[in-house]
């Protein structure tokens, strides 16, 4: 599905096997927001739910008739269920442009204090259908593992209930955590249920948020890469409905909007090949650049709140400079939205107000540039502020007039005209734009923010009005589009929401895996005489402890231990996540009579030295057991190729397994 997605893995699975012996402390369970709250939101996202299912349902319909249509020789039939597929085509046309209005309806997300804010593009959720995993992962334990899975049954219930919750998470940062649970458990379940040559018949179903089409897969990949989505959509909802008219609320807005643009840059770099319409690399890309514009925007209007009561000439320019940079960006969105894999999945009311705003920035450009130029102040200019104004504008066609640093106030003035006379048309052309687009008209705030802006504008050319000059019908010099703020991506941050495994009584991952084979358990007992010293075996490493070596001739050696079989139990205690330590007191305290459960690893010879080991050699015992030092434990071992691989989230507290005076190659001799 996504090639990247094994790149991710194998760095994962580098740290796999520093196994963090100790147990995270399970956090407070977090469910969802409850579907019987009827929000505003809440409503929105159950119409869109029970418009995705009409949506699948005209597909299949559609499906079986276009099949019937190519199997049947039969005439009649065939105009009967080519005119049953018009009037499914029309049917499905209908539901998508019903999913398109609701996609439209952006004020819903926004802040009750809308009168005086310009309304942000929020992304809708992708719905999902519920999945029973209890059947699929029992017989996975019961046939991978050879454990009774009816001890797992709290973890599963506890796995589907987080995801159940996931589907209607909070528009929140309750919401947010809630999502990064239910992924970074998917990292555990991944591993410990699903094997990479064979299916166990679970399929992940998502809806597009666009278009309500159904995408079913039965890889994880698929399944993280919708929650990702999701986990993206609720930033931007959370960023839209900030107060805007208050810096900390702008502070936050761009907070998350960058959030939201970085989750969707993940994505787009570890699962870019997920045939999702919502997950295409140039829906992607889009929504990547339309938060990064609504960002700067905020930023934009930060800068103006700010500078309300006292705006300076330099002031001026910096607003029309980011007025004019923020114009571009929105231009760049627009040029995604029309490229044809993003064209036909994005409402038209999304393309209508990225134009809007396009042209309401740059006429702001052209008005704020005005306001400098004509301050009152500009008399006083610093040296500075005349560099500034002189790169001001761009030099382009000879349409345009050529003033960049007027001489003298007439010249002043008449650039001053033709600023405002130019944001005059855009903010008029701004308006014809919103005219014609059905679904903008009722956004009640978008409107207050045309008008206010088109009256500004008036009323300084009025109050600025003079004497005819035929250089008035000359277009102004276009604003050098500049910025002063440096945008960052925040990609997803997993360490911050970290969880156990659910499943950690399976032993640990790096071992107990689903790609990971090993024979079935076998209980073997050993039953020492007097005369017979120990056992005859040695044991190494931690988490599991592995046999080391065997004896010839021994008790172990009759009884069925084999080199590199990992101790499952003493005398009926787990000991796949014990210490060497613990084991060897079980051993030592099993006098006489030691039963053991084995299991043989059918993958690898986890007994391989590493080349970059230099502990020693296996070499040295006194009376019934000794320490020597030697080869690592396989957790060790492996966790020496990390490297320098930076990880967005670790699962495992990294812990020094080599520790100089006891984790090394432990051997105990029990002869």
């Amino acid at each position: 599905m996504c090639d990247s997605v094994d790149k991710c893995d194998s760095a994962y699975e580098d740290l796999e096997l520093e196994v963090e012996l100790e147990e995270l402390p399970k956090k407070t369970f977090i469910r969802g927001s409850d579907p019987r709250v009827a929000t505003c939101r809440g409503k929105l996202q159950n119409r869109r739910s029970k418009l995705n299912q009409e949506i699948n349902k005209e597909l299949r319909l559609r499906a079986g008739a276009e099949n019937l249509f190519k199997a049947t020789t039969n005439r009649k039939l065939k105009e009967t269920v080519a005119l049953e597929l018009s009037f499914v085509n029309s049917n499905l046309q209908l539901l998508k442009e019903q999913l398109a209005e609701l996609n439209s309806q952006v004020e819903i997300y926004q802040n009750d204090n809308t009168d005086s804010i310009m309304p942000m593009i929020p992304l809708g959720l992708k719905e999902t259908k519920e999945i029973d995993f209890r059947d699929p992962f029992k017989d996975f334990i019961l046939e991978h593992y050879s454990e009774d899975a009816n001890q797992y049954e709290d973890s599963i219930v506890d796995f589907m209930d987080t995801r159940q919750a996931m589907r209607t998470p909070l528009r929140d940062n309750t919401g947010i955590a809630l999502l990064f649970r239910y992924y970074n458990q998917l990292y555990f379940v991944e591993r410990r249920f699903f094997p990479p040559d064979r299916s166990l018949g679970i399929y992940f179903e998502w809806f597009d948020s666009l278009t309500g089409v159904p995408s079913c897969q039965r890889t994880v990949a698929f399944e993280k890469a919708c929650v990702l989505f999701n986990m993206g959509a609720v930033y931007t909802q959370i960023g839209a409905r900030q107060d805007r008219t208050t810096a900390k609320g702008l502070d936050s807005a761009v907070d998350s909007f960058l959030r939201a643009a970085g989750t969707f840059r993940y994505i787009h770099e570890n699962f870019t090949n997920a045939p999702s319409m919502d997950l295409g690399p140039e829906m992607l890309e889009m929504f990547i650049q339309l938060m990064l514009a609504q960002a700067r925007e905020c930023l934009l209007e930060k800068l103006e709140l700010q500078s309300l009561e006292n705006r300076t000439i330099d002031v001026c320019f910096d607003l029309a400079q980011e007025a004019a940079q923020l114009s571009e960006c929105y231009d760049h969105v627009h040029q995604l939205i029309q490229q044809q894999m993003v064209k036909d999945y994005v409402p038209y009311s999304w393309s209508a107000l990225v134009q809007v705003k396009r042209e309401y920035h740059i006429g702001m450009a052209h008005y704020h540039a005005a306001m400098g130029i004509l301050h009152a102040e500009v008399s006083q200019m610093s040296a500075q502020t005349k560099d500034t104004l002189q790169f001001l504008h761009v030099e382009s066609a000879s349409t345009q007039l050529d003033i960049r640093l007027p001489k003298d106030d007439l010249e002043r003035r008449l650039l001053g005209r033709a600023h405002l006379r130019q944001a005059l048309v855009l903010q008029e052309e701004g308006q014809r734009l919103h005219r014609m687009c059905r679904e903008l008209k009722g956004k009640h705030a978008l409107i207050s923010m045309l008008r206010i802006a088109h009256r500004l504008a008036l009323q300084a050319y009025t109050a600025n009005d003079a004497e005819d000059d035929f250089r008035d019908l000359l277009d102004p010099p276009q604003i050098q589009p500049a910025t002063k703020f440096q945008l960052s991506l925040t990609p997803p941050d997993f360490a911050q929401y970290r969880v156990s495994d659910l499943f950690k009584g399976l032993g640990p991952i790096a071992i107990f895996s689903a790609k990971r084979h090993w024979t079935a358990p076998r209980l073997v007992q050993l039953h020492r005489g007097r005369t017979t010293e120990g056992f005859g075996f040695s044991v190494r490493g931690d988490a599991p402890v592995i046999i080391a070596a065997v004896e010839a001739n021994s008790l172990s050696e009759f009884g069925g231990v084999k080199e590199g079989d990992f101790i499952v139990t003493i005398s009926d205690v787990d000991v796949k996540w014990a210490s060497h330590e613990e084991v060897v007191n079980l051993i030592k305290n099993a006098d006489d009579t030691l039963s053991l459960r084995l299991v043989t690893p059918m993958d690898r010879n986890y007994l391989k030295p590493a080349k970059s080991s230099n502990k020693g050699s296996v070499s040295t015992h006194s009376s019934s057991s000794g320490v020597s030092s030697g080869m690592s434990s396989p957790s060790g071992s492996m966790a020496q190729h990390t490297g320098n691989k930076r990880l967005s989230w670790n699962p495992f507290k990294k812990h020094q397994l080599h520790r100089e005076s006891k984790e090394f190659y432990d051997n105990v001799i029990l002869r």
